[in-house]
């Protein structure tokens, strides 16, 4: 008789985006439970757990091909259930801090849909999986293990309180509340550095009928941006075309120019930012929901790949960090961070001494490229208060390098494609650094930039609009 080894467990804390991607990579090594808080709906439903759902959410191109590499065939299911695919900057109409970027030829893409549709796509094809299990309605109550080695949970099911769950690793996919840090510190991992960077942003989002034809016509992306430079609050506006011929529009202000819950002050909100773009696309339209307003959208940061942390356990998602929502960032550095748990998992097997350390420090470069784009800009904002961090040496001179690149960005393609790979995590921002872009940058000029919303003739008919304005607002 041979000897085999007995069947490993994971148990993944938190069953939204980066617990189902957790999960999915996981069941190629293991039996895998997820534990959720939530019912986890079958179709495209709200979660509780999940309050920002409500808002627009874009899955950027680095983090759809992470999500394809993990589950394959999973943008075809997005689109088929009715998310769309937009090509950038060609189905985008932005003005950025330095301008409008013309609508040149395809360099990344966007999926365009709720966050309930891509969510339960997502669900529905990691719930399928082989050795995959749900527990729902339930609430890990702590770690179990030492400060050496995590070896379970104690849950709180419907059926039964304290439930111990015993696994050679646990995820905690948990999010924004997450509790690993009091849970670490209850078996003796304390200390862990957190910064965090608040702008004070809070944002609105109502979702309203489209005007016939316009997704027919594939209407684009419309976003108006603020501009960090400018000491005045930071307000945006952005329309994003969705499933079931919907627009789903999104408001944002930073500390002291916040939009609120009045749906009367919606519409005057969106024409008051820099551009009345998205307001005039608005006025007149159906709204099918109220206005959903989000509070408490700081970009925090946990350094859990700095710590002493125990074997058998990392962290993962907004677990670790949580960005500004309005650069569309969290999805797509937890599906790159997992793709790279994932590496690691093939290479070294879930066995490996440390597995779980070495986890939480794959992750850290996404995590770390993310946190810098953000809370770069997010400090420039009258109000904007931050803990735990550390000025990197020359951030100054940096900075007006990247003004220069993306205001050349307005008329010079290169750049634009320069833009849009950093953007979409499709590229590291040392891309911006290489000879060919530094070229581009030294010749940069904004002459001959788009002076107003770059909109085609047929879709300001669709939209009922007449030529925009051209001119910026401060």
């Amino acid at each position: 008789m041979t000897r085999t080894s007995p069947p490993r467990h994971a148990v993944v804390i938190g069953g939204s985006l980066a617990g189902l991607l957790a999960a999915a990579v996981l069941a190629e090594h293991a039996a895998v439970t997820v534990i959720d808080a939530d019912p986890l709906p079958e179709g495209p439903a709200p979660r509780r757990g999940l309050p920002q759902g409500r808002h627009t959410h874009l899955l950027w191109s680095g983090g759809a091909r992470a999500i394809e590499e993990i589950l394959p065939g999973i943008t075809d299911d997005w689109t088929r259930a009715g998310a769309i695919r937009r090509s950038l900057p060609t189905d985008l109409v932005t003005m950025t801090a330095q301008g409008w970027i013309p609508r040149v030829p395809e360099k990344q893409f966007n999926i365009s849909c709720s966050r309930d549709l891509l969510d339960s796509v997502v669900r529905a094809r990691v719930t399928a999986l082989k050795g995959v299990t749900t527990l729902r309605q339930s609430r890990v109550r702590a770690l179990e293990g030492t400060a050496a080695r995590v070896t379970g949970v104690r849950v709180d099911t419907p059926e039964e309180e304290g439930l111990l769950l015993a696994a050679d690793l646990v995820v905690d996919a948990s999010g924004r509340g997450s509790r690993a840090r009091t849970w670490l510190d209850a078996l003796g991992v304390a200390g862990i550095r957190q910064a965090e960077v608040d702008s004070g942003l809070v944002y609105a989002t109502r979702i309203f009928e489209a005007p016939a034809g316009a997704h027919e016509t594939g209407f684009p992306i419309v976003n108006v941006q603020s501009d960090p430079r400018v000491p005045v609050p930071g307000q945006t506006a952005t329309v994003v075309p969705i499933e079931n011929g919907q627009w789903q529009a999104t408001l944002s202000g930073t500390r002291g120019g916040q939009p609120t819950g009045d749906p009367e002050a919606f519409i005057p909100f969106a024409k008051g930012v820099r551009h009345p773009i998205v307001g005039e696309l608005l006025e007149g339209r159906k709204p099918l929901t109220d206005v959903a307003v989000t509070q408490g959208t700081a970009n925090r940061r946990i350094y859990f790949e700095k710590a002493a942390l125990p074997d058998g356990f990392f962290a993962v998602g907004d677990s670790v960090a949580t960005f500004n929502p309005l650069y569309g960032q969290g999805m797509t550095v937890a599906a790159q961070g997992i793709l790279a748990v994932r590496s690691l998992l093939r290479g070294k097997g879930l066995d490996h001494p440390g597995f779980g350390r070495a986890a939480q420090r794959a992750i850290a470069p996404q995590v770390g490229t993310a946190w810098e784009l953000a809370t770069t800009q997010d400090i420039l904002y009258p109000g904007a208060t931050s803990t735990g961090m550390k000025e990197a040496a020359g951030s100054g001179l940096i900075d007006r390098y990247v003004d220069r690149l993306m205001r050349g960005a307005t008329t010079d393609e290169a750049l634009a494609a320069a833009l849009f790979n950093v953007i979409t995590m499709s590229s590291a921002p040392t891309h911006w650094f290489t000879p060919a872009i530094v070229w581009h940058v030294l010749r940069a000029s904004d002459r001959g930039a788009p002076q107003a919303p770059p909109l085609s003739p047929a879709e300001l008919a669709v939209a009922g609009l007449g030529q925009p304005a051209p001119g910026l607002r401060r």
